[in-house]
């Protein structure tokens, strides 16, 4: 169901002015001590930050070159984790006795802007953030030569927690589905899991145990994360929404680029893209997937940009740009400004009036849209090789 017209394509010049709006918006939003909320005005997200959102707008502000407000965000990430050092000692000390550790005495999935567990109801329980923080560090310090050395103490948190929780079921990307085990997670955790061992972050004994894990974490994938799909659609092997499913979920593109847990144009990568832009981009819109009701089931431009970045590194750059004109055409005209989705075609329409009754208008501007599209935007090679300071 088409609920506005498309708006036009946006010039190459349009696309260059979003790369330092994008910037702009992200550093004018960033908290003074580091955090990136998720979205500063919407209503259910408000005060809040991930490490999920935070980590990939981190990397796009890595890329276009803000350092130092990255390194901003990642020392509000340690010392979020380092201030749990003794949770996570127990957690990982009765996990290992094999007790059922409940959800209720588990890290939360957001955390307020000073970096405390904020008092809302929420559904907490997510590793992929914290596997996307050590992904992300290690990528920031790689790309820009910062030192790891302060990070070591929170790193060592991170990796223990993964460790202790790792093949638990638990909340998706989506917050959703907390009976299932998600490769989208596991894809996340691998990675983080194998970037802080690959470098130098880790004791001996927890680089070893950290890439014990990456591994058994793969394995389990590859045993039960992958699907044929439906019975009417028999195509390739790809991978699946959750283990046991044969459904796809948009998320699992992060799979392949950035996270390498099915390497770039391998056949498992090129089945579970096809399955993604078959099941869920239109016209350059993606969805999170068929059955998402969240706001109707709109079309979401972090997710368009994420179907995009692995396009273009696999070298299918007329896919990449139409993915990147799609979300820079959803852009607030007069500020900018993006949505995390916008209502252009819906898959379950009759839903999105529940949503805006519970909690408003769709979350404008979302950091994490940004991001995506500095990360897109570099890709395609529209970044200014040195912006100025964007504050």
């Amino acid at each position: 169901m088409t609920l506005t017209a498309p708006p036009s394509s946006p010039s190459t010049e349009r696309l260059r002015a979003l790369v330092r709006t994008s910037a702009e918006v992200i550093a004018r939003y960033q908290d003074a001590g580091g955090a990136y909320p998720a979205s500063p005005t919407f209503s259910a997200y408000r005060g809040y930050a991930w490490l999920r959102d935070g980590s990939f707008t981190a990397e796009g502000m890595s890329r276009y070159g803000d350092v130092a407000g990255v390194d901003r965000f990642h020392a509000w990430a340690a010392g979020v984790l380092t201030a749990r050092r003794a949770q996570v000692d127990r957690i990982a000390a009765r996990a290992a006795a094999g007790e059922d550790v409940p959800l209720t005495d588990l890290l939360p999935t957001r955390f307020l802007l000073d970096g405390s567990d904020g008092q809302d109801p929420w559904w907490d329980f997510q590793t992929d953030g914290y596997g996307m923080w050590l992904w992300q560090l290690v990528t920031h310090a790689d790309r820009h030569d910062r030192p790891l050395e302060p990070y070591r103490e929170a790193a060592a948190v991170a990796v223990d927690y993964l460790c202790a929780t790792w093949d638990r079921p638990c909340y998706d990307w989506w917050e959703e589905h907390v009976e299932q085990r998600h490769p989208s997670t596991l894809g996340a955790v691998r990675a983080g899991l194998l970037a802080a061992a690959s470098a130098g972050l880790l004791d001996e004994a927890r680089a070893d145990r950290a890439r014990s894990v990456a591994e058994a974490a793969a394995a389990l994938v590859a045993a039960s994360g992958v699907t044929v799909g439906r019975a009417s659609d028999p195509a390739a092997p790809h991978l699946a929404k959750w283990c046991g499913s044969d459904t796809v979920d948009a998320s699992l593109a992060a799979c392949v680029v950035p996270f390498g847990l099915a390497p770039v144009g391998s056949p498992l990568a090129e089945a579970t893209l096809d399955a993604v832009a078959r099941d869920l981009d239109v016209d350059g819109g993606v969805h999170r997937f068929r059955a998402d009701v969240f706001y109707g089931g709109g079309q979401w431009l972090l997710l368009s940009a994420l179907l995009g970045w692995n396009h273009a590194v696999a070298g299918r750059t007329d896919e990449a740009w139409t993915q990147l004109r799609w979300v820079a055409a959803h852009a607030d005209p007069a500020t900018g400004e993006m949505p995390e989705q916008v209502p252009d075609h819906l898959l379950h329409p009759a839903s999105r009036a529940e949503w805006l009754d519970r909690w408003g208008t769709v979350a404008r501007p979302l950091l994490w849209s940004h991001g995506m599209y500095l990360i897109l935007a570099d890709e395609l090679g529209l970044l200014d090789p040195a912006p100025e300071d964007v504050r």
